[in-house]
């Protein structure tokens, strides 16, 4: 009987954690939680705080992990507050970003997210996979659902609705982290199956 395959995901966010669990499922990967004290550092590619982050919790836990790092870039405030989402949301949040909004009428921005994997052996290896969403900031929050930007982005491929008003199965059809994911579980599955050879 084969072993089932299980991913060590570390976040301190249940939110996400809730909607990658869902996502690897899909082909059969278990998502843990690893709950760790990760130091993100500052920089204007969300690829290198990712592989930072992931390699920092490698070395911690002494684990293969991934980690997920997310931004949301608004064309009309010249790609802000992207690798700097986390901190402008707990700041400023959506109401905030509307009101930087007020009478912008190109609303136009995309969501990014990179998986960064990284195994525990030495030398360490990292892995990263991208994900993005091309979308626009609505008038007014919407909807209660997700978290975070949810409820002020629209995304292209469904404009009718804002993240927040989707369930997470529907988010999940379209969102970046969900490709980003995607990406990586087809990439895990293929490495795990070259290890059971």
């Amino acid at each position: 009987m084969k072993k089932g395959k299980i991913a060590f995901f570390v976040t301190g966010n249940a939110d996400k954690y809730q909607e990658a669990r869902i996502i690897l499922s899909e082909p059969g990967i278990s998502a843990a939680m690893l709950h760790l004290e990760i130091s993100e550092i500052q920089a204007d590619d969300i690829d290198r705080i990712a592989e930072a982050s992931a390699l920092e919790g490698a070395k911690k836990s002494k684990m293969p992990i991934f980690v997920e790092d997310a931004g949301l870039f608004i064309e009309a405030l010249n790609g802000f507050p992207g690798p700097y989402s986390s901190y402008v949301y707990r700041t400023l949040g959506n109401q905030g970003i509307l009101k930087l909004l007020k009478d912008v009428a190109k609303r136009n921005a995309y969501f990014f997210s990179v998986v960064a994997f990284c195994d525990s052996g030495k030398p360490y290896s990292l892995r990263c996979f991208n994900g993005k969403v091309n979308g626009r900031i609505a008038l007014k929050e919407r909807g209660r659902q997700g978290f975070g930007f949810d409820p002020i982005f629209e995304p292209s491929t469904k404009p009718t609705l804002t993240f927040a008003q989707m369930t997470p199965r529907e988010k999940n059809k379209y969102s970046h982290r969900a490709k980003a994911l995607r990406k990586f579980a087809a990439w895990y599955i293929q490495k795990h199956a070259k290890l059971n050879l």
